[in-house]
């Protein structure tokens, strides 16, 4: 296993992404009924995120073309460009959301193992969602919002100020933001998770505080925006 995770860790210098998702999920194969570490842990956000965002990026790149006027006369063609790119996406997506279900979630013991992968999953179904449209969109919202609940079911005893279940309700927020123009719960997620993690700081370690505060620093940079959006802008939250 040990040369495995070394080859995924070549394969994400080299930004081979593929082949390191393909030496990460023979190592969650091989870890038999054991969780893997939080080291392997990370790479599995690593590569996996990698492995979509030239997808993600290109989309939107097209996307933009495509509602470029001067570009009018190209419209249809970057619209069937703009499908292919987010059948790619979907497809990478998807490996994602069945290597973290089939080899990941059944070993997660402890909450913080289940909420990391829980939210995994929320926000692969909400990447494709970024790009579906028509019945699939539909299918993988409901996907998505069905996994970030659980995860935030799966998070309730953690701490305030822990990472994953502050990244969890910084991507909750922003999926209610983003596909359920919803800027209120988007608010309301994000306002709760601020005020438990400044009610805890004074308990938080360093690497604890490390790993919390760039989370925080995101989740009061959207809170702001929307708040202003919703004409709320003097109801700042306060630093920390």
């Amino acid at each position: 296993m040990e040369k495995k995770i070394f080859m995924a860790r070549v394969a994400d210098q080299s930004e081979r992404y593929e082949d390191m998702v393909d030496f990460l999920k023979d190592i969650v194969k091989e870890s038999g009924d054991e969780d893997v570490s939080n080291d392997v842990r990370n790479l599995l956000s690593v590569g996996f995120k990698n492995l979509i965002s030239a997808q993600r990026s290109a989309w939107k790149t097209v996307q933009a073309i495509e509602q470029n006027k001067k570009y009018a006369e190209y419209s249809s063609n970057c619209a069937e460009y703009k499908e292919k790119i987010s059948n790619e996406l979907e497809k990478n997506c998807q490996k994602v959301i069945d290597i973290v279900n089939e080899h990941c979630i059944p070993k997660a013991k402890e909450d913080d193992a289940k909420v990391f992968y829980l939210k995994m999953i929320g926000d692969y179904y909400r990447y494709t969602a970024e790009t579906a449209t028509g019945s699939k969109l539909e299918e993988v919202t409901e996907n998505a919002s069905k996994y970030y609940q659980q995860a935030t079911d799966a998070a309730k005893d953690l701490k305030p100020y822990n990472s994953n279940k502050l990244g969890l309700a910084l991507n909750f927020s922003v999926f209610w933001y983003e596909l359920k123009n919803d800027s209120s719960k988007a608010c309301e997620i994000a306002e709760q998770a601020l005020n438990g993690a400044r009610e805890n700081i004074d308990e938080m370690e360093n690497d604890e505080a490390r790993d919390a505060l760039s989370i925080i620093e995101l989740l009061k940079e959207n809170l702001d925006l929307w708040k202003e959006e919703e004409g709320a802008a003097d109801d700042q939250v306060e630093d920390l």
